[in-house]
């Protein structure tokens, strides 16, 4: 039984966010008990050359609706980048999962051999085949920035373990 593109991308990178979406709830929760401002757990980074919470989740957010838009050949929505709070934060997750939900698998799994060219910063292209952009690009970028957001919260005190991380994968207890 072969494993598509589609089967490689979709179901990980939804899952990826919405985990992510209940990691920024816990955040809240945590912030909300502490009284403490929510802009300083957005505001926080693991290092001063890193990207601070907010960042960490809109570039996770960008790297799974593009990366999906490029493979399946669609243009991605443009977000603002300008969420200032957590609930904004996750309307920007639910953005994304909700575009995500709309490219046909079909289109991702014909990506494989095509030739995907995408931006690396500001002046920069790279180009990769379709199956390479997915396994050594977008996917790790994605659970690179999730990771970073969980552990900018879990610096902060919020008490999140791996099953927060990983969200609710389709395990079952035997």
């Amino acid at each position: 039984m072969s494993f598509s593109m589609s089967q490689a991308s979709l179901p990980a990178v939804e899952t990826t966010l919405n985990a992510l979406s209940g990691v920024l709830d816990k955040g809240a929760a945590f912030a909300a008990a502490k009284k403490i401002d929510h802009s300083v757990l957005l505001t926080w980074r693991l290092a001063p050359d890193m990207f601070a919470l907010t960042r960490q989740v809109q570039v996770a957010t960008d790297l799974a609706k593009n990366g999906v838009a490029r493979l399946a050949g669609v243009e991605p929505p443009r977000f603002e980048d300008n969420e200032t709070t957590i609930e904004q934060l996750k309307a920007r997750i639910a953005k994304a999962l909700a575009f995500i939900k709309t490219v046909d698998p079909k289109q991702i799994d014909a990506a494989g051999e095509r030739e995907i060219t995408f931006p690396l910063g500001p002046t920069n292209k790279g180009q990769m085949k379709g199956d390479d952009y997915l396994n050594h690009f977008v996917l790790p970028n994605v659970y690179f920035h999730c990771t970073a957001a969980y552990a900018i919260l879990r610096h902060c005190g919020v008490e999140l373990g791996k099953s927060d991380f990983l969200g609710a994968i389709p395990l079952k207890m035997i």
